[in-house]
């Protein structure tokens, strides 16, 4: 199997064009997680050429990190960590975002905050430097001038390589812009989520920032047909997503019926055919995708040596305007 690879931005920095998104094996809005099978599906994605590895505190409030922490030991310089700040629980400055496990959690990208954050992520990830840093949202209470000087001064210092930014518009990217590189943008990016083609990414091509997409499969939504039976439970966020619907899945179904032939003649799964439209498609870089078990890790990496020619990313399409308009 050959993986494609990219560049992040300015940085320089090569890494593979799937990323292994973790959000999920930090359990939280995900039903519970199982941590033996999330280290494994980590070594499993390196060993299938995934050197991508995405994380961020608010992942389980750290669990996700120290997952990616210990599949990595004694393999650290196999992979291209990138990890965020600016959600936080160690003070109350800044917005009040979300509660996360009873712990009241705030947007906030103050300079002394991200210096805090950065060592706390270190520790979790057991490692000395962290490839990409990535403002996780963007905290309206503090000047992109601040954040930008403390990310600045953390990469002088070698603890992070590169700058990224996520969760973002235009014009707070063009004000990062204005105080230093910006290697990377990581956003929402799918076959049913395509807004940033006309938003973000002409000013992301314009300067030359890698754009990052995540959620390629749409929460799993992507992935392939769902049993109409399928039950989420728990904190599970699809459980009250309306896309998950009973009457979602039929349209589901009857998307992916259509593109059964184009499956048969490529060799692959829906999910993998999914994520190389993700990259076909130019708009991204880079796909991140989740996985929390080695089948799944091992499947979205296979992903990387599916390629769609022009007629089949016009059937893909064509398909998704006919039974996937209204999700």
């Amino acid at each position: 199997m050959t993986m494609k690879t990219t560049t992040l931005g300015p940085s320089g920095i090569r890494c593979s064009a799937i990323g292994l998104g973790t959000w999920a094996m930090g359990g939280w809005m995900w039903g519970g997680g199982d941590d033996a099978a999330a280290i494994d599906a980590i070594r499993a994605s390196l060993d299938a050429g995934v050197t991508l590895i995405d994380t961020a505190p608010a992942y389980g409030l750290g669990q996700s990190e120290r997952l990616v922490g210990q599949a990595l030991k004694g393999r650290r310089d196999e992979a291209v960590i990138a990890t965020k700040c600016g959600l936080v629980w160690h003070t109350q400055q800044g917005t009040h975002f979300f509660d996360e496990d009873g712990h009241p959690v705030y947007r906030h990208l103050g300079r002394d905050s991200i210096f805090f954050e950065v060592e706390q992520s270190l520790a979790n990830l057991q490692t000395d430097r962290i490839d990409l840093y990535i403002t996780h949202w963007q905290d309206s209470t503090t000047p992109v001038a601040e954040t930008m000087d403390a990310l600045l001064t953390l990469k002088r210092q070698g603890k992070i390589r590169a700058i990224g930014v996520s969760n973002i518009d235009a014009p707070a990217l063009a004000e990062y812009l204005k105080h230093g590189p910006v290697d990377a943008a990581q956003e929402r990016y799918s076959l049913i989520d395509r807004e940033i083609e006309s938003t973000l990414l002409p000013l992301c091509q314009a300067n030359g920032v890698a754009v990052m997409g995540y959620s390629s499969l749409a929460l799993g939504l992507l992935a392939g047909p769902i049993d109409p039976a399928r039950q989420f439970t728990g904190d599970d966020q699809r459980a009250a997503n309306p896309r998950f619907s009973a009457a979602n899945r039929v349209h589901l179904a009857a998307f992916f019926e259509t593109l059964e032939p184009l499956r048969k003649r490529l060799g692959c799964s829906y999910s993998e055919m999914m994520i190389a439209w993700t990259l076909g498609q130019g708009s991204v870089s880079l796909a991140l995708c989740g996985a929390r078990t080695v089948a799944q890790a091992r499947q979205n990496a296979a992903a990387g040596d599916v390629t769609l020619d022009a007629d089949a990313l016009a059937q893909i399409d064509a398909a998704a305007k006919r039974h996937l308009a209204g999700l």
